[in-house]
C-alpha cells in the first residue's frame, strides 16, 4: 500500500489554477461558497491525479475518472477508478489534511477532524451497539479520539466496498478502543495524522479459493 498525508496550507497556493482538474472537478472546486473548502479540493484532487498519473505513466491532466457501479444498487456512485485500470485508489480530506491510499486491491481511507463532546452525544446512537457501548465507557474527555477513530475506520472500510453510507453505520462493527476490529475479508489499519484528527484505511484480503477451483 501506498499512502500520502497532505497538509492543504502547505500547497494550496501551488495549486490554485486546478490546471490539471478536468472541467467538471473545476465546476466542483467552484461551487464552494469559502475559499478554504476550494483550496481543499484543488490540493486532494491535483495530488490524486499527479499520483495516479505516475502509477499509469501519463499526464495528471489526462488520467481519466470514473465510478464503478454501487454494489447495492448498481448505481454509477461506487468506489471511484480508472477505466480499464487495475489500480485502486481513495480520497478523503478534512480540516487542513489530505489521505489518499492506493494498492493493488480494494482500498478506502477516512480522515476526520475530531468532533466536539456534543457532536459525539448527538451522532453515537448511529454506530453499532457495541461501538456506543464502549464510547459510552470512557470519559467524557476520551470519548472524541474514540469516536474518531471509530468513525474512520467505518467510512474507511464503506469506502473500501464501494457502498459509502448506503451501508447503515450501525451494521458492521469496526471498533473504537486501540485497536481495530476484525472485519471478515478487511484489513483496518489507522493511519498516523497529525495532532487533533483521526485516520484509517481498509484494504480487501484475497478471501481462499473454493474447493475444486483452479
Amino acid at each position: 500500500m501506498k499512502l500520502h498525508v497532505l497538509r492543504v496550507s502547505e500547497h494550496a497556493a501551488d495549486v490554485r489554477d486546478g490546471a490539471v482538474l478536468s472541467e467538471e472537478e473545476r465546476a466542483r472546486c467552484a461551487a464552494f461558497l469559502r475559499e478554504t473548502d476550494r483550496d481543499r479540493y484543488r490540493v486532494a484532487h491535483t495530488a490524486l491525479r499527479r499520483e495516479l498519473a505516475a502509477l499509469l505513466g501519463t499526464d495528471p491532466a489526462a488520467v481519466p475518472l470514473t465510478r464503478e457501479a454501487c454494489p447495492l444498487c448498481g448505481g454509477p456512485h461506487g468506489r471511484p477508478a480508472v477505466p480499464g485500470n487495475p489500480v485502486y485508489f481513495s480520497l478523503s480530506h478534512a480540516g487542513d489534511v489530505v489521505l489518499i491510499a492506493f494498492d493493488d486491491a480494494p482500498v478506502g481511507a477516512d480522515v476526520e477532524v475530531y468532533p466536539t463532546a456534543a457532536v459525539v452525544a448527538e451522532t453515537a446512537g448511529a454506530l453499532h451497539p457495541r461501538e456506543r457501548a464502549e464510547i459510552g465507557r470512557l470519559p467524557s474527555a476520551d470519548r472524541p479520539a474514540a469516536f474518531a477513530r471509530c468513525w474512520t475506520r467505518k467510512e474507511a472500510y464503506l469506502k473500501g466496498t464501494g457502498t459509502g453510507l448506503g451501508e447503515d453505520p450501525s451494521v458492521t462493527y469496526v471498533g473504537s478502543l486501540a485497536v481495530p476490529a476484525e472485519v471478515p475479508g478487511w484489513t483496518l489499519t489507522d493511519v498516523g495524522a497529525p495532532e487533533g484528527y483521526a485516520a484509517a484505511v481498509a484494504v480487501a484480503v484475497p478471501r481462499p479459493s473454493a474447493p475444486g477451483a483452479p
